[in-house]
């Protein structure tokens, strides 16, 4: 496996793996099932599969959550070793964003939900750094998880819109026994929490409605961002322990 700290040298690899099918993994690190869901479905499907670990910095609204985020490079990259990964890129802020943040995606008002709306700027952010990614690997089929639905919608329309050659291959949420969505925000959950925190997706798949389902939330005491019906989805995000959980279930037919 090879670690690429510069885009400039990435490109030259990149340059010498035309005619090859490549798929993609982009990731913030911090890896988990989920993500090695999505490795192992890469790796089986493509000759050359591609992971970058990239905490963007310009899809946090909230200066406290970038600084919590967790961050385990180490360990991601012997994981993505394990799984046989080709190369990862590992690139900085300044690599990513030599001219600052001058250029950006921008949705429209159709976005303005959800994460759209209580985190702002956190979709234009996912937008332009998916976008500068998908331009810097040239993947033939990239890998996202349901568990980021809205992201993973706003992604499959950039995709279209800006004529990316690229399949992008939607993959199912991984979850603990209890139901719980893995997530790498989970491992800052105190051991309470942990165990409250499963009820967001029982919630979300028992209620008979997204109002009885924030019910549900708010008395075991979630602090309730939104419960919403989307894309024939239900939806929710809501705060644990000061921790910002999210998940999403299909709605029955």
């Amino acid at each position: 496996m090879q670690v690429w700290r510069s885009i400039a040298e990435w490109q030259q690899r990149r340059a010498a793996l035309e005619g090859k099918a490549i798929g993609f993994v982009p990731t913030m690190g911090a890896l988990h099932r989920g993500h090695m869901s999505l490795v192992e479905r890469c790796r089986a499907e493509n000759q050359i599969a591609v992971a970058s670990i990239f905490v963007n910095p310009s899809q946090f609204n909230d200066p406290k959550d970038l600084e919590r985020y967790p961050q385990t490079l180490e360990c991601d990259l012997a994981l993505l070793e394990r799984a046989a990964v080709d190369d990862v890129l590992v690139p900085t802020s300044a690599e990513m964003y030599p001219h600052g943040y001058r250029l950006r995606v921008q949705p429209d008002e159709r976005y303005r939900v959800m994460e759209g709306l209580y985190r702002p700027g956190f979709l234009e952010g996912v937008g332009t750094v998916v976008l500068k990614l998908l331009n810097l690997v040239r993947p033939q089929r990239a890998y996202f998880g349901e568990k980021d639905f809205q992201q993973l919608q706003l992604i499959r329309d950039l995709v279209e819109e800006f004529f990316v050659q690229c399949v992008i291959v939607p993959c199912p949420t991984v979850r603990a026994e209890s139901g719980l969505a893995e997530s790498s925000r989970n491992r800052l959950l105190s051991a309470e929490a942990k165990e409250k925190a499963p009820l967001l997706f029982h919630a979300l798949s028992t209620a008979p409605s997204a109002v009885e389902a924030r019910s549900i939330l708010e008395h075991a005491g979630f602090k309730v961002d939104y419960v919403e019906e989307q894309w024939d989805r239900r939806f929710a995000a809501a705060f644990l322990d000061g921790i910002r959980l999210i998940d999403n279930v299909p709605l029955e037919p």
